[in-house]
């Protein structure tokens, strides 16, 4: 064996065991028996360490980042699988085509990207033979953003269809994320699986959908599946919101609906606080296409967040990316979401074992069988693997500097190689491979 993992507490079959993890020589795990350690050619010393299955996210965005700035970001977050499931690629067979030759650092993969097609199709018909041909080449999942960009009932169902179809998840930001009508949204959702038999996900629930109602959307979402019918959801463990200035969200009365004024809004990566006449400024210029994001405790993390991780149904996705070193405009869950939430699950109880199966297993379950030996630490598996200080392990990124490292995350390996050590990249193992379905 040419590596073995020794010493630190393993996360497997949903517990922290001490036990001796092997690293073959093709890239996938062997574990230790009972009472036998395994026997290798170098010994990685991880005492005082968790070592866990790779996180895999599976609401990464890459937007317009830089590949290699956007996956070092994810890996030095402990990510090793980086699925863009919110947005995706409105072509998944080009998308594969022309990452084949790249080096990663992390797995990737993408859904098909619903906005982008219907920009380009004037049919519900064109658009519907797209998506086909996107879940013929490759496409992990079907997504779409209604609040962004709304369709009609109609519309949705035959997305929902074809992604029943294909048994692939179709993954939706809600409808509204107003306090009068976010329930409608999740009602929407619960019916689209009911009406076809697909696996819905509602992205960020408690952004869109449960941030003033949390507790009701888990109970519509609890029963629903209690009938029969297969919906998930995720959430970021982050108490503000960012989205672009030209957003919908931000059309007329988003200060009645959320309780805000301009000077509450910040963009990201500069501290700039608004204006009402940079905010119109910055609506006309370039599309709107800044990220603002709005103050923390805009969301109530112990009546959202919170709530909803008790369920066995949530999982965490960041929705976010880091674009570029320095001053992104990126909010900081796209450096440091997952370190952010091993940090909140020992601070309030939830507790390392239940966070790590959130982070690993819920996700690896909601795609399988296509990343099936992603995010477990089983004989035969990939050797997705963090080495993690479960006492530093803290995100340092914040809304005035996005680009900032996770602490505590020590080493990272992808398919049995080092992608990450002590603040170091490899970057010329080229490790990551694209996860789409056989």
């Amino acid at each position: 064996m040419p590596l073995v993992l020794r010493g630190g507490r393993v996360f497997i079959d949903g517990q922290l065991k001490t036990i001796d993890v092997g690293i073959g020589a093709d890239g996938k795990l062997a574990l230790a028996g009972p009472d036998t350690p395994l026997e290798g050619d170098r010994i990685y010393d991880a005492t005082g360490m968790v070592v866990s299955p790779g996180f895999i996210d599976i609401l990464a965005d890459s937007g317009g980042a830089q590949r290699r700035v956007y996956e070092q970001f994810k890996v030095a977050d402990g990510v090793t699988t980086a699925l863009e499931l919110h947005g995706g690629a409105e072509d998944a067979r080009r998308y594969y085509g022309a990452t084949r030759g790249q080096k990663h650092l992390v797995n990737h993969g993408v859904s098909t990207k619903v906005m982008a097609i219907r920009g380009q199709y004037g049919t519900v018909a064109a658009r519907l033979k797209q998506v086909q041909r996107c879940l013929d080449g490759g496409a992990l999942a079907v997504s779409h953003s209604i609040e962004y960009q709304p369709a009609d009932y109609a519309e949705l169902l035959e997305y929902a269809r074809l992604a029943a179809k294909y048994t692939r998840p179709f993954f939706l930001h809600l409808r509204y994320s107003s306090k009068d009508q976010e329930l409608e949204g999740v009602k929407e959702a619960i019916r689209l699986s009911s009406e076809t038999g697909a696996h819905i996900h509602l992205d960020h629930l408690h952004s869109t959908g449960g941030t003033w109602s949390m507790e009701k959307a888990l109970e519509l979402i609890r029963d629903a599946r209690a009938a029969g019918h297969d919906l998930t959801c995720c959430v970021y463990p982050y108490s503000n919101w960012a989205t672009y200035i030209g957003s919908r969200r931000f059309d007329s009365g988003w200060r009645e609906r959320y309780g805000l004024e301009w000077s509450d809004l910040v963009v990201v990566g500069t501290g700039e606080h608004l204006t009402p006449r940079s905010f119109a400024q910055y609506r006309n210029r370039n599309r709107g296409s800044k990220l603002v994001a709005v103050p923390e405790g805009t969301m109530d993390l112990s009546r959202t967040v919170d709530l909803a991780l008790r369920e066995d149904f949530c999982m965490i996705g960041s929705d976010g990316g880091i674009e570029r070193e320095g001053t992104a405009n990126s909010h900081p869950r796209g450096a440091g979401c997952f370190a952010t939430a091993l940090r909140r699950a020992q601070d309030t109880g939830l507790g390392l074992e239940n966070m790590l199966h959130i982070l690993c297993d819920r996700p690896r379950k909601l795609l399988c069988p296509n990343v099936d030996d992603r995010g477990v630490i089983r004989d035969g598996a990939w050797a997705d693997l963090v080495v993690f200080d479960p006492e530093k392990i803290r995100s340092r990124a914040t809304v005035y500097v996005p680009g900032r490292r996770s602490d505590g995350i020590v080493s990272v390996f992808v398919n049995g190689r080092l992608a990450y050590e002590n603040g170091a990249f490899h970057e010329s193992a080229g490790v990551g491979v694209a996860a789409r379905p056989a």
